[in-house]
């Protein structure tokens, strides 16, 4: 043991630059040490390759930025949170989502946590967003909290939220997005019971009116069997079955669905809505919608989505342009076409392009959202959502 009653950073040791790397402490030391800890400069965040050869992702994280940076002596210029980007411009240029500046001795030990904090958040985003687009005008819920670390259930249903899903089963990460927690029954529930309508009305007899009744029917019997016993004891009162079914009696998922579904209409019950749930990813949710699945309870392919590698370069020092191999040196500008979402890079000093796809003016995307360790900027995380689903039906998946 070490004293922690969890495997996990505290809020106040993260923003004391605790998980950083050893060698920013090494590096802080040696320009504390040669008087150079306030050399001024400017850093730029860039993707040079999206996973799984995604052709877009969103951009997500930046309130924990701004949270981790506060108080600071740096300027921070931002892409803004729930914005779909993609790597390289229309020129093959890396487009910086995120710029900060300042004295690098002031800063320098963030550069860890910061791009932690972006890193991950934007790859939740990005499978909810793809997961969004696949499944159309379905309803989606967020499942995958179990899979992960308790610890980090905020984040992800925050950033699986901004991507799309329309709702989260965790209290927490619900309370994080001011929405009710969406979920429906356990087969733990069932089991117990030992009765499949006994747990159904019992649901429907202590539980709260506002919660849709939705029966978990693949515990005991076939599917369609179970979804015909739901109807005729809730009647009315169900507004949908949940099918589980686990890989090993799966077969055709979708033939399931339609079969379920057909057999609830043949018995006057076409209302009742089919949800699905277990192994749902962006490949196999469009099989299920032309099956006619009305909703989807996604877990593991959001909550364990692969992070988008961002890096974090010196691309000034003391207002004189300098990178690494690889990189390009100077202060920047990111000016997109809101019509095509086109990026244009540009030093921070050239002119504002035109839309060379349809003429469209552009405009700036790296706005400033702190000054001097001041936030400027806080975004309702509805604002934020809505700008990755207005983005989103612009983009292919």
């Amino acid at each position: 043991m070490n004293g922690r009653p969890f495997h996990i950073a505290l809020p106040e040791e993260i923003k004391k630059g605790y998980t950083t790397d050893i060698y920013f402490i090494r590096t802080k030391k040696i320009l504390d040490a040669l008087k150079m800890d306030k050399m001024r400069v400017v850093m730029e965040v860039t993707s040079g390759k999206l996973p799984r050869d995604w052709p877009w992702a969103v951009f997500c994280g930046l309130e924990d930025v701004l949270t981790l940076l506060e108080g600071l002596p740096v300027n921070v210029s931002s892409f803004p949170e729930g914005t779909i980007f993609k790597p390289f411009d229309v020129d093959g240029l890396r487009v910086p989502v995120m710029t900060v500046e300042g004295p690098y001795g002031d800063f320098c030990i963030y550069e860890t946590p910061l791009l932690g904090l972006v890193c991950q958040a934007s790859g939740v985003a990005t499978m909810s967003a793809r997961i969004r687009k696949v499944a159309k005008d379905r309803l989606v819920i967020g499942f995958g909290i179990r899979r992960m670390h308790p610890a980090l259930a905020p984040m992800i249903d925050r950033a699986s939220y901004i991507g799309g899903v329309d709702g989260v089963s965790s209290i927490i990460g619900a309370e994080t997005i001011n929405k009710r927690p969406m979920g429906t029954m356990p087969h733990a529930l069932i089991i117990v019971l030992g009765d499949q309508v006994k747990a159904w009305k019992s649901f429907d007899e202590f539980i709260e009116k506002a919660v849709p009744r939705i029966a978990l029917v693949d515990t005991f019997y076939d599917e369609k069997v179970e979804a015909i016993m739901a109807a005729e004891a809730l009647g009315d009162r169900l507004y949908g079955v949940r099918l589980d079914t686990p890989g090993s009696r799966k077969g055709d998922f979708a033939a399931i669905v339609r079969e379920v579904k057909w057999e609830l209409k043949t018995r006057g019950y076409s209302n009742v809505k089919v949800i699905v749930s277990g192994g749902l990813d962006d490949e196999n949710i469009p099989i299920l919608v032309e099956a006619g699945a009305d909703g989807f309870g996604v877990g593991t392919s959001i909550s364990n989505a692969p992070t988008v590698d961002f890096a974090m370069d010196i691309v000034c020092v003391e207002d004189k342009p300098i990178a690494k191999r690889g990189k390009l040196s100077g202060r920047k500008q990111v000016w997109r076409c809101e019509n095509c979402l086109a990026d244009y890079v540009r030093l921070e000093w050239e002119e504002q392009p035109k839309c060379r796809f349809c003429g469209g003016e552009t405009v700036p995307m790296l706005r400033k959202y702190m000054d001097n360790g001041r936030v400027l900027i806080r975004e309702d995380v509805e604002d934020i959502r809505r700008r990755t689903l207005s983005q989103l039906e612009k983009v292919q998946v």
